[in-house]
């Protein structure tokens, strides 16, 4: 009799590519990174899934087994940052997967807004500024209103006319660890709003 090893391990590879598809599958192992590396990719990736609704994904770390001690410096750096990113608001759960993987669902859009802020967590301040506003175009500007003023009325405040300046402000400054500096960011900013505000119409 031949050896069965490797078929439960191919056959679960398989039902996570038809579960998951390249596009909802990041694969660090294959990548060979840093920890520091890892965190970085991890980190981009899981927030412009955020944008995309789409919902569970699959983070594949490699189980470690060449690390010292056997242990996946990467996987205990994606697991800390799995932690840092729910307290954010961007993961909503994490599960293992396999030894070497994580399946994490992701978090509504407007949990980055909602998300308690916590004195270790190093997360700066959001910005209060009402110039940072002046740099956005008109369209921008415009969705951005209607998201703030969504969210005023989600929260129960009476006139939110008066306040809405102020929550623009900080709606903005919520979205920027997920849309941050580069090419298209216009853009990538007006797409993460507008899927803000459709969360925001429809709870």
């Amino acid at each position: 009799m031949g050896r069965e090893g490797p078929r439960p391990r191919s056959a679960l590879a398989a039902l996570d590519e038809a579960r998951f598809g390249p596009g909802r599958t990041l694969n660090l192992r294959a990548m060979l990174p840093t920890p520091g590396q890892a965190t970085a990719r991890a980190e981009s990736w899981l927030r412009q899934k955020q944008v995309e609704r789409a919902g569970e994904v699959l983070v594949i770390t490699g189980r470690g087994n060449r690390s010292v001690a056997g242990v996946s410096v990467v996987r205990q750096a994606i697991l800390a940052l799995l932690r840092t990113l729910r307290r954010r608001g961007v993961v909503d759960a994490v599960r293992e997967h396999t030894p070497g993987s994580f399946v994490v669902a992701l978090a509504p859009l407007s949990s980055l807004r909602s998300a308690p802020a916590r004195r270790k967590d190093p997360t700066p301040e959001p910005a209060t500024d009402p110039r940072v506003l002046s740099g956005l175009t008109r369209e921008t500007r415009k969705l951005l209103r209607s998201v703030a003023l969504r969210s005023l009325e989600a929260l129960g405040v009476r006139e939110p006319d008066a306040f809405v300046e102020r929550e623009m402000v900080a709606q903005l400054s919520h979205l920027g660890a997920t849309v941050r500096a580069g090419p298209m960011r216009e853009e990538r900013l007006r797409s993460a709003l507008e899927v803000l505000l459709d969360e925001l119409e429809h709870r």
